[in-house]
């Protein structure tokens, strides 16, 4: 994980992307159906960030579902991410999507820090099941 926080902070340093400009974007990959109310810990999905902010050493990942905000799906520690911006799947763990009777949309974010300072926050949404 060092290797890859040493190559984010030298990417980031030559890009001076602003907190404007920081997106995200993931895949949720093949995590199995969630049956029988019985919520399993899956492997992460993969993410692509664009312009993230210009200083940033870490990234950390956290997920909510936005018809039930108050379960807890976990998320990442922090993270560095690749030169090109893209984190694989499988990097980290967390309680997968198990939406009662129906879809739900769940939105992860991602923040980027610097030490303890966040630089700036992106979010994406997708309903699971798609």
């Amino acid at each position: 994980m060092r290797i890859l926080g040493l190559a984010l902070a030298a990417a980031l340093a030559a890009t001076g992307a602003s907190a404007a400009d920081f997106k995200i974007s993931f895949q949720w990959g093949n995590i199995p159906l969630c049956r029988g109310g019985t919520v399993p810990t899956v492997p992460s999905p993969s993410f692509v960030l664009r312009g993230v902010p210009a200083g940033t050493t870490s990234i950390q990942f956290k997920m909510k579902d936005l018809n039930a905000p108050s379960f807890n799906h976990g998320g990442s520690g922090r993270l560095g991410i690749t030169r090109d911006g893209t984190l694989p799947a499988g990097v980290f763990t967390y309680k997968s999507p198990c939406p009662p009777g129906g879809v739900h949309t769940y939105e992860w974010t991602a923040t980027a820090r610097v030490g303890n300072r966040v630089l700036g926050q992106a979010k994406a949404q997708r309903n699971y099941p798609e």
